[in-house]
């Protein structure tokens, strides 16, 4: 039984490419074009196999999208449970600006899942025999699953001594943190629309993160600020690491999934908090460093975490 497990309910087949200059209506001739398997959850499996973690992915797939996702999957060599479903897997298409280094993003919503494709999921995962010690479900959900799906996994896994760790947004993301998570990673925008406050200072961040921990909601708070690195909320403190600088000239497409990795891969193996929090952080920076989802590669992490300083703790308390 792998120790890790992610979930995928809406992955993709990620199609990036690079055009000089984007304008409307124009036909815009672009550079060849990268193929990844996609979605949250892949993304955060294919870096923790890199980094050595016995992980399996587990995701729901259909039509030759799908298909082509199970076969990169392969190539990687990233163990992997695909559930099949009658909808078609999703294609996502992104594009970078080579002359302004900025990258478009065009994320296609997904099939809608029939009740008894996303109830089988459910049953299967919160039977599965012997549990693994940590379960991480991230990205969307696909049209037709309920808001609560993330809550009811959280509240059955949990049940039996499984750390659950949850990177969703809207109403999906608030469902799960009613129902207690282990460890949660919102971007400023998704932790803005969690406590529907501004947030403008990182006095506010600490407040608002801190407030999920000392509620129940999560244990951790990974809360992403871009450029600016990181914060870690726990019971034991908060911490913040900053980013290396590093040009996003490929775009930042999957770097909040290699943080995540990188993270719980620290944590699973004994690392303290602020460690961890060393560790998501260079990996952030490292998924800078190549085009479309290519993702962290584990040498380019292993280098960068010595140029991210030791994170600084906070005082600041709700």
């Amino acid at each position: 039984m792998p120790a890790l497990i992610t979930l995928t309910l809406n992955p993709a087949l990620d199609l990036a490419t690079t055009t000089d200059h984007v304008a409307p209506t124009h036909k815009l001739r672009c550079g060849p074009v990268q193929r990844f398997a996609g979605g949250g959850g892949i993304n955060v499996a294919r870096v923790l196999h890199r980094l050595g973690a016995d992980v399996l992915a587990w995701a729901l797939a259909g039509g030759a999208a799908g298909a082509q996702v199970q076969q990169l999957l392969a190539d990687e060599g990233v163990p992997t449970t695909l559930q099949p479903i009658a909808g078609d897997t999703r294609e996502n298409f992104s594009v970078v600006e080579t002359s302004t280094g900025q990258e478009f993003r065009f994320v296609l919503p997904g099939p809608t899942l029939q009740a008894t494709e996303w109830q089988a999921c459910l049953d299967a995962l919160t039977a599965h025999t012997p549990s693994p010690r940590w379960f991480i479900a991230s990205g969307s959900l696909p049209p037709g699953t309920p808001d609560d799906f993330y809550a009811q996994l959280a509240r059955a896994l949990s049940a039996r001594g499984v750390r659950v760790v949850i990177d969703t947004s809207g109403p999906p993301l608030a469902a799960a943190l009613q129902a207690g998570v282990a460890l949660v990673k919102p971007s400023l925008r998704e932790l803005r629309d969690v406590v529907q406050q501004p947030l403008e200072h990182a006095a506010d961040w600490c407040v608002a993160a801190r407030s999920l921990v000392t509620s129940g909601a999560a244990e951790i708070v990974a809360l992403s600020v871009g450029e600016q690195g990181a914060v870690l909320a726990t019971r034991e403190g908060m911490w913040q690491a900053p980013a290396p600088n590093m040009p996003a000239t490929t775009g930042t497409t999957g770097a909040g999934d290699c943080f995540l990795a990188a993270l719980v891969w620290a944590l699973d193996r004994g690392d303290a908090p602020a460690e961890a929090l060393r560790w998501g952080v260079a990996a952030g920076a490292a998924a800078l460093l190549h085009p479309g989802t290519t993702l962290a590669q584990a040498d380019d992490v292993q280098r960068l975490v010595h140029s991210v300083p030791a994170p600084v703790a906070f005082t600041t308390s709700p």
